[in-house]
């Protein structure tokens, strides 16, 4: 679940009275958006909210939100689809869309979590180097929020999300390998629970990668304001040693916070090499991608094409025909209809559920 944001086209702040609300979409503001708004609001289905001072407006809502993706078999993003070619279905009933629209400019949150453990060492500069030029390509200073998350065993906050670049260039600048400790300035991230029978806060040296995915989700992207695209960028070889948490919980955490995760795997041959497996499964289940760069020109690109997903949605939006707010999953399934595109049998990426938490 998550947040509406509506907005005038003209680029002026709405009125935060019910009737002038205006549903945001691309090209216009009619009164038939606002006859829309305000249904919603009379059924019940939405709630104003204080203006936060990055949305123009927010409202609070039983509404669901889920951006997704369209690739050909030459893995070529597909821009044209049409309300009318795709059916969403939760818990297998079929959904009734309010918003249907291509998204090319959703604000972003973005968390880089950095493996610092030693077995990254041949590989971390040309990580934290491909990081810069994303953040220099992708970031909007004036919309978008970047964190910085190095970890070993522990995940250490060495900046929360900010919208100031140069500042995560030089926080970027300092990530460094954990030999034999992590010496950052980071707090740690924690609230996994420790005590009898319960496992200890892992070593220094090792490296957590459950717990730092879990952590960075439900400590660090769930406080980016608004409707935003929420995405962890984890670069780590995959290889986990201490996680107190398992795979299926940071699964669940991110998408709880609405999380994407986009796997970057790049280790050192000359030791483990790289868990494919185990960072494709985290990334597809959250809605996400895995990418094994090779060299240094192969990792660019992986950034390049998170740098395209992230600026080449779809965003749908429903009020589920299940009213009811009991903490329970709901899947969610999105079909492509148009019979002449299911010959094309097109992949489509998106989050695929949600967890109906109590409003």
């Amino acid at each position: 679940m998550g947040l509406v944001d509506y907005r005038c086209v003209c680029g002026r702040r709405v009125p935060a009275s019910t009737k002038d609300y205006v549903r945001r979409l691309p090209g216009f503001c009619t009164m038939k958006s606002v006859l829309l708004i305000v249904v919603l609001v009379l059924a019940g289905v939405v709630r104003v909210q204080a203006q936060d001072p990055e949305d123009v407006v927010r409202v609070e809502s039983d509404i669901t939100n889920l951006p997704f993706t369209a690739m050909d078999k030459q893995h070529r993003f597909v821009t044209t689809l049409r309300q009318e070619d795709v059916r969403v279905l939760e818990d297998g009933v079929p959904q009734t869309l309010f918003t249907f629209q291509r998204e090319t400019d959703r604000p972003l949150a973005i968390a880089f979590l950095i493996d610092v453990s030693r077995s990254q060492e041949a590989t971390l500069p040309d990580e934290k180097a491909a990081a810069r030029l994303f953040i220099e390509n992708v970031i909007k200073s004036n919309r978008d929020q970047v964190a910085i998350v190095p970890f070993t065993g522990l995940a250490y906050l060495e900046q929360e999300l900010t919208r100031d670049v140069l500042r995560v260039y030089r926080v970027l600048q300092r990530v460094d390998i954990a030999v034999p400790a992590y010496l950052g300035a980071g707090r740690p991230l924690m609230g996994i629970p420790t005590g009898p029978r319960l496992a200890a806060p892992p070593d220094e040296g090792t490296t957590a990668i459950w717990d730092a995915v879990a952590l960075t989700s439900a400590d660090v992207l769930t406080k980016a304001p608004g409707l935003r695209r929420r995405a962890i960028i984890l670069l780590t070889d995959g290889i986990d040693t201490t996680s107190r948490l398992p795979p299926k919980e940071a699964v669940n955490r991110a998408l709880a916070a609405e999380t994407v995760v986009y796997a970057i795997g790049i280790g050192d041959n000359r030791l483990e090499g790289v868990d494919r497996g185990a960072l494709r499964e985290l990334a597809e289940r959250t809605g996400g991608r895995a990418f094994f760069p090779d060299k240094k020109f192969d990792l660019n690109s992986a950034f390049a094409e998170i740098e395209r997903e992230l600026r080449t949605q779809y965003l749908i939006a429903y009020s589920s025909t299940n009213k009811k707010r009991d903490g329970a999953y709901r899947k969610i399934t999105i079909e492509i209809t148009n019979p002449a595109l299911r010959k094309e049998k097109l992949a489509v990426r998106h989050r695929p559920g949600y967890f109906a938490t109590p409003g």
